[in-house]
């Protein structure tokens, strides 16, 4: 039998993890419809160019918001709030029911659960006292 090495990156070779990423796609693709998935995102546009959205996907009941963003000379202005409900209204439009999302206490923990977001997982360790929160919200 070949000896197994274990070899330990902090810069991975992108053949190696590339490997990974299809070995995982494949397994994933046999067990499940992961090919169901798909994108949602909405944008706020200010003369035509972008200033905030909202990217995520759907899968199932599922609705996960992946990345929000405004730009900072548009915040404080309401378009986050705008921005996520109208993601969530895309959700519901494909017959979504759970919608999720992580934060960390750093970027807008408090501004999820303004919008009904419940935290149902933290996880503490990162550096400066920072936390990740897993959040959760059925309307």
């Amino acid at each position: 039998m070949t000896q197994l090495q274990f070899t330990l990156h902090d810069d991975p070779p992108a053949a190696d993890v590339r490997v990974v990423d299809e070995g995982l796609g494949s397994f994933n693709e046999r067990n499940s419809p992961i090919q169901e998935v798909r994108r949602l995102a909405c944008f706020a546009r200010h003369d035509g160019r972008v200033v905030g959205g909202a990217v995520g996907r759907t899968w199932g009941d599922c609705c996960e918001l992946q990345q929000l963003w405004v730009d900072s000379g548009h915040r404080r202005k309401g378009i986050g709030t705008l921005l996520v409900r109208e993601f969530e209204r895309g959700g519901a439009g494909r017959g979504c029911r759970t919608f999720y999302l992580d934060t960390f206490s750093f970027q807008a923990l408090a501004f999820y659960r303004g919008l009904g977001y419940e935290e149902r997982l933290a996880i503490p360790g990162f550096p400066s006292g920072i936390t990740k929160y897993v959040m959760l919200k059925r309307p």
